[in-house]
C-alpha cells in the first residue's frame, strides 16, 4: 500500500493578530538555554504529514520531525484514531506499569517486529518517558546480571545518565577516528580503530590499525588525532552500547564492523546493548537498524517514534539476562501512559503493514543519490551521508583553513536559515563539522521528496555564495 498523499504547502495566508507576537515573548520567560526555539522562530498551530502552518500563516515541510519521533508524520490518522479510541473509552490514561489491554497490544506489536533470534526470547520493560530513563534500565540490568560495573558506549558519544554509580552511572564514550567517508576534509571513519583489547586476544582485528577501544595500546585516528587509551588490563565491562548509526552527525556504523563487535562481546560475555533511539521504527530502511548487519543484540532501548508522537521508552532484551534480580531504582511516574502506548501500537502497525521501512529504503537512496550530485556542484557540501530517511548532508568553509569550526557552523547555520526562507524545516547537530540533518516522515510522498531536495538546493546555493572569497596570489 503506498504512503498517504498529502497536499504540497500553500502559499502564504493571511497573519493572525495575537499568535505571532509569541515568540517576541518567549525569550523573557523561558531560559538561554532553549534550542530550536533559538534558531526556528515559528509558532506552530496546525500540522498535518509532513506540513506544518506557522502563526504568521506561512506552511513549512518539517524535515526535523521532532527529532525523529514522528515517524508518520504530524497528527497521522491512524494515531489520532488510536488516542481517541483510548479517551473515549473511560480506561485510565496513567497507570503505575500494570497490565492492561493496551499496554498487551503495544507488546504484541512491538514484538511482532523485532530482530529474529530476539523476539521469542525477549521481555519487555517499560521505562519512563525519556530514553534516559530506558539507558539507565538498561545499565542496571546487564550490571546485575553480569555482576560488573563498568560500562563503554562506542562511537564518539559519552551517555552520563542523572543518579550517579548507584543509579545508573555513565558509559564511558571513546571516539575513534574522523566522522566523514575519507574525504580529503574529514578523512577516516568512526570505528577504523577499534582494538579488540581486554575483550578479546591481545592487538586488533585483521587489517585493522591500532586502536584504543576496549583494553588495547593508545594510538591515533586515521586523521591523526589522538584516540585515548585504555589499559589491556582494565576488567570486562557490565556491558556494550552503541548506535547502529550515530544520530548527532548521522554517521551508519559499517555493518561489518557492527558483525565483529558482536562476534567480540558474545565470545567475552558482555552484553551488546543497541540504542535504537534514533534508529528504530522503519528509519532507516529496516525496522530496526542492526537488522542491516544482522546482528542480534542482547538489548536494544527504544524511544522516539516508538511513542507515535508522545513519550515513550522502553528496553527488550533477552530473557536469561533476568535471571539475576535487579534493582529497579525509584518507579518512574509515567511508565504506564496509556495514550503514548496506544500512539505507538498504531505507529508499529501502519509502518508494518504498509511496509514503509522498504519505502524508506528506496527513497532514501534516491534521495541520497541526488544530494550527493549537490556534493559535487557545492564545495561548501563536505559529504552526504545516511541510511533511508536518516540523511545528513556535512558542511564546511571551502575557503577557510581545515578544522575551522567557526567558518563552518556560521555556513551551515546560513544554510538552515536559507532553507526555512524557503519553508523548509531542517536540523542541525551540535557536532564539529556541522551537519544538516533530514529526518523526513516514513509517509513522505515522491513528490514531497522532490519538494524537499529543491528547496533544500536552493539553499545550499544561496548560502555557497556568502563563502568570502579570498584574493588570488
Amino acid at each position: 500500500m503506498a504512503p498517504t498523499r498529502l497536499p504540497p504547502p500553500a502559499p502564504p495566508l493571511t497573519r493572525r493578530p495575537g499568535r505571532a507576537g509569541t515568540p517576541r515573548r518567549q525569550p523573557a520567560r523561558e531560559p538561554s538555554a532553549r534550542t530550536y526555539a533559538r534558531s526556528l522562530p515559528v509558532v506552530p498551530v496546525r500540522a498535518r504529514g509532513l506540513t506544518i502552518e506557522g502563526a504568521d500563516g506561512r506552511r513549512y515541510l518539517d524535515c526535523l520531525s521532532g527529532g525523529g519521533a514522528l515517524a508518520l508524520g504530524h497528527n497521522h490518522p491512524a494515531v489520532l484514531e488510536a488516542i481517541r479510541a483510548v479517551l473515549d473509552s473511560g480506561a485510565p490514561l496513567q497507570v503505575p506499569d500494570l497490565a492492561t489491554p493496551v499496554q498487551e497490544a503495544f507488546a504484541d506489536e512491538l514484538f511482532a517486529t523485532l530482530p529474529r533470534g530476539l523476539a521469542d526470547s525477549a521481555r519487555i520493560r517499560f521505562s519512563g518517558p525519556a530514553v534516559t530513563d530506558a539507558l539507565a534500565d538498561a545499565f542496571r540490568l546487564v550490571r546485575a546480571a553480569t555482576g560488573r560495573t563498568g560500562l563503554l558506549a562506542l562511537g564518539g558519544d559519552e551517555f552520563v545518565l542523572p543518579g550517579g554509580p548507584d543509579a545508573a552511572g555513565a558509559a564511558v564514550g571513546f571516539p575513534f577516528g574522523g566522522v566523514g567517508t575519507g574525504s580529503a576534509r574529514a578523512p577516516g571513519y568512526p570505528f577504523a580503530d577499534v582494538c579488540r583489547g581486554n575483550l578479546g586476544a591481545e592487538g586488533c582485528s585483521p587489517g585493522l590499525p591500532p586502536g584504543p577501544a576496549l583494553g588495547g595500546t593508545g594510538s591515533t585516528g586515521t586523521d591523526g588525532r589522538p584516540i585515548g587509551e585504555v589499559h589491556r588490563r582494565a576488567p570486562l565491562p557490565a556491558g556494550l552500547v552503541v548506535e547502529p548509526v550515530l544520530g548527532d552527525g548521522v554517521v551508519p556504523v559499517p555493518d561489518e564492523r557492527l558483525r565483529w563487535i558482536r562476534d567480540v562481546t558474545a565470545a567475552r560475555a558482555v552484553p551488546l546493548i543497541a540504542d535504537e533511539t534514533w534508529t528504530g521504527a522503519g528509519r532507516t530502511g529496516a525496522f530496526w537498524a542492526v537488522e542491516h548487519s544482522g546482528v542480534v543484540p542482547d538489548v536494544m532501548v527504544l524511544s522516539r517514534a516508538i511513542g507515535g508522537s508522545l513519550p515513550l521508552a522502553v528496553i527488550v532484551h533477552r530473557d536469561d539476562l533476568d535471571a539475576r534480580p535487579s534493582r529497579q531504582g525509584p518507579a518512574a511516574a509515567f511508565q504506564g501512559n496509556q495514550l503514548a502506548m496506544a500512539a505507538g501500537t498504531a505507529t508499529l502497525r501502519h509502518i508494518r503493514q504498509n511496509g514503509l521501512d522498504r519505502r524508506a529504503a528506496a527513497l532514501g537512496t534516491r534521495m541520497l543519490e541526488r544530494l550527493r550530485r549537490l556534493a559535487r556542484e557545492h564545495a561548501c557540501v563536505a559529504d552526504v551521508r545516511g541510511k533511508g530517511l536518516m540523511i545528513g548532508i556535512e558542511i564546511t568553509d571551502p575557503e577557510a583553513a581545515p578544522q575551522a569550526d567557526p567558518e563552518a557552523t556560521a555556513l551551515a547555520e546560513t544554510v538552515r536559515r536559507e532553507c526555512l526562507r524557503r519553508g523548509l524545516i531542517v536540523g542541525l547537530s551540535d557536532r564539529r563539522p556541522p551537519v544538516i540533518r533530514l529526518f523526513p516522515p516514513l509517509t513522505l510522498t515522491d513528490e514531497q521528496a522532490e519538494a524537499v531536495l529543491d528547496r533544500l538546493s536552493d539553499a545550499v546555493a544561496a548560502a555557497s555564495r556568502t563563502v568570502r572569497r579570498l584574493p588570488t596570489p
